[in-house]
């Protein structure tokens, strides 16, 4: 594999235009299937064979009704006097007024009036009322304006008319703020330090930008053939820049190195496409698997999202074996610092004695190793005690009442609960039987007898008399446990609670609890694939079986972390100086999926920077101790640089205003900073130093078993391989 990637890197090197063009007409030719094909239609992110969804599409079938227009739009008028009732004549004739004002807003395709004695929507003890307000045929530039006028018109409602406006015209994202672009330049300060050269931060960050953009743009080319979901991209547009970043800065590091060596430019390029791009290659390779193996969840929009996310992964990875050389070989000498590049005119060069020189991370490490430990214990309390929240962690596919739990839409969705139960996603329960007229009567009491119901409505009975339809109001929202609980006590008598028919709830709140459900049983499912992937190819890679253990139980640590930590800023609504977005909401479901996936590549390549160093030193003869310290000074600062650099970029999207880009942005965040400074650069060398020479123990027969994978290059030193090391400036 060295061998095949430092022929790579050479011929990267030698033929640039070649590859610089072979990148071009990729991209353009995949920018030419969106510009023949457009951008396609977006799927939406649904599971449509739970058992929701299923019984939803029967009673469509036996049940035809008058559906609204396809792109009706409703909001809600939500009147709770401070005092007295809205039928008093005073409050009245200030809602008519207000109803009267609303009539007028553009846009409005018609209005309830909630004071109509023909057809009230007043709450039974007088205080709250709602006036619905429907829009139909708006285009994208009208919802915004439209849904202005409207909240205009409720902030300019009398305060002790108590009007709220719920629902919402306008799709809500996450606004552009100074926190993404700190980030962002934050982390090309840290490349401009790590490197010393302002050519080389701008390659890292160049490759990673491109990666992502053949990456983004390759998944819209699928998507302009066949629907995809609109979450597909978010996995692949984040994961694709860390590791994008992470690999450039491992190559890029390793052709400094090189060069400071004594290497001519050329040689410097295929020896660090031999060494640090076998790395990358193993590193990605896992990923990907683990990516693809998102397929066991079972979830079309989840595949989706994993496969995606591995094709920008495998563009990354390509674009570090050909692309960057080419730079690489651009830049020359000038990918190092002045300071270096003087050093080598001045005929100084590199060597093993300089690495044993100290600092701060080689004083990290001989502590660690000196004190494994205190180490070992310490890092792993404090992992534990971040991670204790995550024993309440809730998570819902969906928040009703918008985003932000102090908006108007929120207040005016928690009335409408309080005075009239779940009204607004009630349960609908669809009932199957040979004679099922004759035992609607049963069903009604059977069904409003239920601890969780406050209301039923009359049953209705399909034509060919097979069905009958009710519709539950819970006493809780859709995401309550009280309404979880009611479905599932449905289903767990779904034949037995009415003599003679099946029962089978459905409707807005069933399916979004069947949603939440297959995503939190994929999330463990994934979580199984993963380690057993990790364990299986970590093994693999350094030979060892105790230390893939580590490595796993680490990575399971981190995440943990960022599961707890996540949990007590978003869900208990912890004060966090960095975050902005609203607060006090369950977790949506796909967040720990997401979680685990970007965490798993990034913990796959700070275990492959540092251990593979460790691995390197070991193999060369030395103890397993000095092996430890000699491989952890020799890997930290790029793990470091790493590591910070994913940190300040992903710090700007936890400090976005929209909730969702804040609780990834901040679950990555903390993850990252667990599992790079903690796990890696603590936990791995004090449990490594415990193990001692046990830590590169495997089975004689494993060992046969086991093609060998060269991650450090030594091929390369084979003298049919090895070139001559005169520098070339």
């Amino acid at each position: 594999m060295s061998t095949f990637l430092a022929s790579l890197g050479r011929f990267s090197a030698r033929h640039r235009m070649v590859v610089v063009t072979a990148w071009l007409a990729l991209f353009l030719g995949l920018a030419g299937v969106i510009a023949a094909n457009g951008m396609g239609e977006t799927a939406e992110d649904t599971i449509p064979d739970s058992r929701a969804s299923q019984a939803l599409a029967v009673m469509g079938e036996h049940f035809p009704s008058e559906q609204p227009a396809e792109d009706a739009q409703e909001l809600q008028l939500v009147f709770a006097p401070e005092t007295g009732s809205v039928a008093d004549p005073a409050v009245a004739e200030e809602i008519q007024g207000l109803l009267d004002e609303a009539s007028a807003l553009p846009g409005l395709e018609s209005i309830t009036n909630p004071l109509d004695p023909e057809n009230p929507y007043i709450s039974p003890d007088g205080s709250t009322a709602v006036s619905t307000l429907t829009y139909v045929g708006l285009d994208e530039e009208q919802q915004e304006p439209s849904y202005e006028a409207a909240l205009e018109l409720q902030e300019s409602a009398p305060d002790e008319l108590g009007v709220e406006l719920g629902g919402n015209l306008v799709a809500l994202g996450s606004e552009q703020g100074i926190g993404e672009i700190i980030g962002v330049l934050a982390a090309f300060l840290v490349l401009l330090v790590t490197f010393g050269s302002l050519r080389a931060a701008g390659a890292n960050l160049f490759v990673a930008a491109f990666g992502v953009g053949v990456g983004l743009i390759g998944t819209f080319a699928y998507g302009a053939l066949t629907p995809i979901g609109g979450n597909t991209i978010v996995l692949a547009s984040m994961l694709g820049l860390a590791v994008g970043i992470d690999y450039g800065l491992l190559v890029l590091s390793r052709f400094q190195h090189e060069l400071r060596g004594g290497r001519t430019v050329e040689d410097a390029v295929a020896r660090a496409t031999g060494t640090a791009g076998t790395a990358v290659v193993f590193a990605g390779a896992t990923v990907i698997v683990a990516l693809v193996a998102l397929v066991v969840a079972d979830i079309g929009f989840v595949t989706e999202m994993g496969f995606a996310a591995a094709f920008a992964v495998l563009t990354a990875v390509l674009l570090s074996v050909t692309l960057l050389p080419v730079l690489l070989r651009t830049m020359g000498m000038k990918a190092l610092s002045k300071k270096h590049r003087r050093e080598i005119a001045e005929g100084l060069r590199y060597t093993d004695d300089d690495a044993r020189t100290g600092g701060f991370l080689r004083s990290w490490g001989t502590g660690v190793v000196k004190h494994p430990v205190v180490s070992l214990v310490a890092g792993t309390v404090v992992l534990a005690i971040v991670a204790i929240p995550f024993l309440s962690m809730k998570t819902a596919f969906s928040v009703p009442g918008g985003a932000d739990p102090e908006s108007t839409e929120r207040a005016a969705y928690n009335l409408i609960l309080d005075e009239f139960d779940g009204v607004q996603s009630p349960v609908i329960v669809l009932a199957e039987g040979e004679d099922v007229a004759s035992s609607a009567d049963d069903l009604e009491r059977e069904l409003a007898a239920l601890p969780a119901v406050t209301s039923t409505t009359p049953v209705e009975i399909s034509a060919d008399g097979q069905f009958a339809r009710i519709t539950l109001i819970p006493e809780g929202g859709p995401i309550d446990d009280s309404t979880k609980e009611l479905v599932q006590d449905i289903r767990d008598r779904d034949d037995t609670l009415v003599e003679g028919l099946t029962l089978e709830p459905t409707g807005e709140a069933a399916i979004g609890i069947d949603q939440g459900d297959a995503l939190n049983e994929a999330l463990i499912k994934y979580v199984i694939v993963i380690v057993l992937i990790s364990m299986a190819l970590l093994v693999l890679m350094f030979r060892s079986i105790l230390i893939p253990v580590v490595a796993t139980a680490g990575y399971l640590l981190s995440l943990l972390a960022s599961f707890g930590a996540s949990t007590a800023i978003f869900q208990w609504g912890w004060e966090f100086p960095l975050v902005r977005a609203a607060q006090g909401d369950p977790m949506m479901s796909l967040l720990p999926i997401l979680l685990v996936g970007v965490l798993f590549g990034l913990a796959m390549d700070y275990q492959v920077f540092l251990v593979s160093r460790i691995k390197e030193m070991h193999d060369q003869g030395l103890p397993a101790r000095e092996a430890i310290i000699e491989g952890f000074a020799r890997a930290a600062p790029v793990l470091v640089a790493a590591a910070t650099i994913m940190t300040v970029v992903f710090a700007g999207f936890a400090s976005a205003t929209f909730a969702i880009a804040a609780s990834i942005g901040f679950g990555l965040m903390v993850g990252v900073i667990a599992d790079a400074f903690i796990v890696r650069m603590i936990l791995m060398p004090a449990a490594m130093t415990l193990l001692g020479e046990s830590a590169w123990w495997l089975p004689k027969w494993l060992d046969k078993l086991l093609p060998v994978i060269d991650t450090e290059g030594h091929t390369l030193d084979h003298p049919s391989h090895r070139e001559p090391e005169v520098a070339n400036a």
